[in-house]
């Protein structure tokens, strides 16, 4: 990547062909101007530094976010389908997967997006232009919260009325609580994972969480609407309430996904993108090509 700077009309030429054209807003010309990509308003370099912590800092969250939003469609979509297939029945009907995609996700995604950007996106190595947006590391923590959510979650759909102890109840009432207790712990294993999806790297995924004000108040808020559909709109939501016990047990396997998440990250992961052990063998040969024509360059 080659990065150009000037202020004059000389320089417009090389700003132009640059990858990055920086010029200076006050001493530099109009042409200078209009051939950059980057205007440095103050002539103070030390703003293109925050520039890149920044840009980084957005490009971490959009992955963050990505993260969390596949992990909640993958469980989502796998659980609803092996149901189906089994029993002809699913657990998460489709005003409450209209709950977790529309209210979760867009909570979710103003959560991830506003975290402010740390020092250690500065250490990082530059991402190359043809790297996937989903890296290896993204897909061994997803797998790993995925499979959890759809293990856990299948169980109580298959044995739920034994391992709740609802047999006193008769079909319909113990149909009813299981798929509200799969429902309920479904949304808190989301609320639980959007603190993994906040550090896909580090171990800490509460490292600068009382930075982020805003990020503890959709948690709450989250967590609030949750309370009230499963207590107060149930006939809206085809839910039923659900004993002190219940509720415990929900939290408690939804907590479970920080230890969870904090043992996957010891799992290693291959260097080389995932997506490319799925591509043909000349489409490998070619990117291969690419890099040591770009390297040679």
């Amino acid at each position: 990547v080659v990065a150009v700077t000037g202020d004059g009309t000389n320089d417009a030429p090389a700003l132009h062909e640059a990858d990055i054209g920086l010029s200076m807003g006050i001493s530099g010309t109009e042409v200078a101007k209009e051939s950059s990509d980057i205007i440095i308003l103050d002539d103070n370099f030390t703003s293109v530094v925050k520039v890149v912590r920044w840009g980084r800092s957005v490009y971490a969250n959009i992955q963050k976010f990505i993260q969390f939003q596949l992990t909640v469609n993958v469980a989502a979509l796998v659980i609803n389908v092996v149901a189906a297939v089994s029993s002809g029945d699913v657990p998460l009907n489709a005003v409450e997967l209209l709950w977790v995609n529309l209210i979760m996700d867009t909570l979710g995604a103003l959560a991830l997006a506003t975290e402010p950007p740390t020092d250690n996106l500065m250490k990082r190595q530059p991402v190359g232009r043809r790297e996937p947006l989903v890296t290896n590391i993204m897909w061994r923590n997803l797998f790993v919260q995925a499979i959890y959510q759809i293990a856990i979650l299948l169980i109580f759909d298959f044995s739920g009325r034994s391992i709740l102890r609802l047999q006193n109840d008769s079909r319909e009432d113990a149909e009813k609580t299981q798929n509200t207790f799969i429902f309920n712990t479904f949304v808190f294993c989301q609320i639980f994972n959007e603190f993994n999806a906040r550090k896909p790297e580090e171990r800490n995924v509460f490292k600068g969480i009382t930075k982020n004000h805003l990020f503890m108040g959709i948690i709450a808020i989250t967590t609030v609407f949750q309370i009230l559909i499963i207590e107060f709109l149930g006939k809206f939501f085809k839910t039923v309430r659900l004993n002190w016990r219940l509720w415990l047990v929900s939290v408690a396997i939804g907590i479970i996904s920080w230890p969870l998440a904090y043992l996957g990250k010891f799992i290693p992961v291959p260097v080389r993108p995932l997506q490319d052990y799925f591509k043909p063998t000349c489409w490998r040969r070619a990117s291969r090509r690419d890099e040591e024509e770009s390297g040679q360059s």
